[in-house]
């Protein structure tokens, strides 16, 4: 069975990324405009002018055909062309629309005339039931600034850290950048703009935030909470159990582009490029930069309590284990009394620090073995979750210190007890 259930995702994955290769159009909207076009010669009409006809008439077989059965496959090829240039000017038309940041302007609370008119033009060329992805190719490229923007911008930003003759001496240097280097430059940079949506998502990627030595706890890592005020359950491993199975559930519908893009007024796509790497993903640390690993498929999660990794599979069979079932694991986790191996328990806080002295350490200790297939179960399992030995919650009656604690806990812990290369 569970080959039949890999085989139903890949045809699932396939037949979301053609509706969102195709989107806004659909491919019943495909059958609509071949079969009118094909069904032509009953009604002896002919919108296309004749060009029917000399298609069917020109293609290679056309000798060995009837007739009709040119016109039926000359209608064919018709229909195909006018529902691919109906495609094409439906999104180039969003991207236009979506170009123009008029709206960001308008007063809190009051719409002009102009940015209704806008907003029901971007409905109208944003088609019908968009999925996750559907936007990608009808969102509008970074523009470039001017040299001279870019410049008086640099300034401005600079200004407050320099004195009067460390700006004097940056000004020079800015305008000589303006005049000689920065033309050349900005060359490229539209060059690259061209063909690349975002000129600069890549390079940031790579020489900000791969690149960068400093520890990402902290720096690079974001938390969020659950329920802050409401309590399902006091009982820790039914909890984890129900998060668990959910955010699982979550990960299909991501997998499958099942999603709904995030709008701005119910109206405005944002772009989704991030969420292809929310889960199977780690970041891999290297001695001059990390490399992201992502993983097609990973079937099981990486567990850490009281200083002991657990390799937990959620699914059996194919099939995504219930609530009960993971709290049935995680309540094993908890009543285990085991204690950690040598170098276990605080062997996460190397994710923690410095990124090139746990490349270092990753080289010399895991290259091989069960350090390495221990090391490969956490960074390639779905995400991590960390069962804590201490209770986190909203206090009514100490709010500030209470949340202060919470907040602490989600974004760093112990500084050991959370994996800071998995991206969740």
């Amino acid at each position: 069975l569970s080959g039949l259930h890999t085989w139903k995702k890949r045809f699932i994955r396939f037949k979301n990324g053609v509706m969102t290769g195709v989107y806004p159009g659909s491919p019943s909207g495909f059958l609509v405009v071949v079969s009118y076009m094909s069904g032509t010669k009953y009604a002896q009409l002919d919108p296309s002018l004749g060009l029917i006809t000399k298609l069917g008439t020109h293609i290679p077989i056309s000798p060995y055909m009837l007739e009709d059965s040119q016109r039926v496959v000359g209608g064919v090829l018709v229909g195909t062309g006018l529902w691919v240039t109906i495609i094409f000017i439906m999104r180039n038309a969003l991207k236009c629309l979506l170009s123009w940041h008029g709206w960001m302007y308008n007063r809190h609370g009051s719409v002009s005339w102009g940015t209704q008119l806008w907003i029901l033009f971007v409905k109208l060329f944003s088609g019908r039931k968009p999925m996750l992805y559907s936007f990608q190719s009808s969102l509008p490229r970074l523009p470039v600034p001017p040299v001279k923007d870019t410049c008086r911008r640099y300034l401005e930003s600079a200004r407050p850290l320099m004195d009067d003759e460390q700006y004097v001496r940056m000004e020079g240097l800015a305008k000589e950048f303006e005049k000689n280097l920065g033309p050349r430059l900005q060359w490229y940079l539209k060059l690259k703009s061209w063909w690349a949506s975002n000129y600069v998502s890549d390079w940031w990627e790579e020489y900000i935030y791969l690149r960068g030595r400093g520890p990402i706890m902290v720096n690079g890592n974001y938390y969020a909470m659950d329920f802050l005020y409401a309590f399902p359950s006091h009982i820790q491993a039914a909890r984890a159990g129900n998060v668990i199975h959910a955010i699982m559930l979550y990960r299909r519908k991501l997998d499958r582009a099942q999603l709904k893009p995030l709008m701005l007024l119910n109206t405005i796509p944002m772009c989704s490029s991030q969420y292809e790497r929310m889960f199977n993903t780690s970041r891999v640390p290297g001695v001059d930069t990390d490399t992201i690993q992502h993983v097609d498929e990973s079937k099981h999660i990486a567990v850490f309590n009281k200083g002991r990794f657990f390799k937990v599979w959620v699914f059996y069979d194919g099939r995504l284990l219930l609530p009960r079932e993971i709290e049935q694991q995680m309540e094993r986790i908890l009543a285990d009394k085991s204690k950690p191996q040598e170098g276990e328990e605080h062997l996460a806080a190397l994710t923690a620090g410095e990124r090139t002295p746990w490349a270092n350490a990753r080289e010399t200790y895991f290259r091989s073995g069960k350090n390495k297939q221990s090391l490969d179960a956490i960074e390639k399992a779905a995400f991590f979750v960390t069962l804590d030995d201490s209770e986190q919650k909203y206090e009514a009656d100490n709010p500030v210190k209470s949340l202060d604690s919470y907040a602490k806990s989600l974004l760093h812990g112990k500084c050991y007890d959370r994996w800071f290369d998995k991206s969740f």
